[in-house]
């Protein structure tokens, strides 16, 4: 047949031409390269000639330090952590716990050395008494004051030593000081007896303003001292009218006191004082309102133009008072 040729009784047939690829195919596949490995696309893959990643070499990068030297790689150790952990708990208990013995241990300093050391601890021969007389001993003070020997001066109490001061007779007034570390200064305003009651024996017994027996130090002078006739000396002291006499006279003037010849109380409102051997005669009434009439008085009898010739002043109504 014309226009073939048969060989062998075969056709011979020219391969069928691919179809053409489209321009924009070709430029791009031209444009772009292809990569080891990469298969076109639509092409078959073939899984052996995909390129493998370098795990090794991933990891080495990753670990390069900065001046290109390898370096561990950073495993954790969780057992590691742990046991790090634990020795900074430990660390921790350890520090407070050293924290807390040495604040401790400074406190037990600090108390025993205000409360139990010698520093402040007071002695006898740190205590100094002043203002005892000859019926109120120094001794007596000191045997009270001795109390808080051993003792810190802290713990010494100063409100105790005044009270027990004040209970003794005499003791108008009593003052307790501390000087830091250890010394304790002891002050005390002693008076004379307010009055001798004279009992119907004639034995004399001191008293002071609160109806307290004074105990005379030795043999000392009662001149100057205002006598109260009483029968009994007990019973003298259990008398109203006694006790009202005796804080009239612990409350006058030594000027006055000094001036009293004899004193009498028939009642509590009629406290009776003669002066100057029975020049003056002085009606106190009770002990009320004692300062004005001590002032009334010091200005009647004191003055000439006042009492003229008369002896007798009343100023039991110290507003009022009578002069006759």
């Amino acid at each position: 047949m014309a226009g073939r040729r048969v060989v062998s009784g075969a056709v011979d047939r020219k391969p069928a031409a691919a179809p053409a690829r489209s321009a924009r195919s070709v430029r791009s596949t031209e444009s772009s390269p292809k990569r080891s490995g990469q298969s076109d696309p639509g092409e078959f893959v073939d899984v052996r000639r995909l390129q493998g990643e370098d795990l090794v070499a991933k990891t080495l990068n990753q670990t390069r330090g900065p001046l290109g030297v390898v370096t561990r790689p950073k495993v954790v150790d969780f057992r590691a952590r742990l046991k790090e952990r634990r020795k900074a708990t430990a660390r921790v208990i350890l520090l407070r716990a050293v924290v807390i013995t040495a604040a401790l241990a400074a406190v037990a300093a600090l108390v025993w050395l205000l409360f139990f050391s010698p520093v402040f601890r007071l002695e006898t021969g740190g205590i100094q008494v002043s203002g005892g007389n000859e019926w109120v001993s120094e001794e007596q003070i000191m045997q009270i004051a001795g109390k808080q020997t051993g003792k810190s001066l802290l713990l010494v109490s100063s409100d105790d030593v005044i009270d027990q001061l004040d209970d003794i007779p005499g003791v108008t007034e009593a003052k307790v000081s501390k000087q830091f570390p250890n010394r304790l200064r002891v002050t005390v305003r002693a008076q004379r007896p307010a009055a001798m009651l004279r009992a119907s024996d004639g034995s004399m017994t001191a008293v002071d303003s609160k109806g307290r027996v004074l105990n005379s130090v030795g043999n000392v002078s009662v001149e100057g001292i205002p006598v109260v006739d009483v029968g009994d000396v007990d019973q003298g002291l259990s008398d109203q009218a006694v006790h009202e006499t005796l804080s009239i006279l612990g409350r006058l003037d030594e000027s006055i006191r000094q001036r009293i010849s004899s004193v009498s109380a028939q009642t509590q409102d009629s406290i009776t004082t003669v002066l100057d051997g029975g020049n003056y005669t002085i009606v106190w009434g009770d002990s009320s309102d004692l300062k004005l009439k001590k002032a009334v008085v010091d200005k009647i009898i004191n003055d000439p133009n006042v009492i003229g010739d008369k002896h007798q002043v009343d100023v039991s109504a110290p507003l009022r008072p009578i002069i006759k």
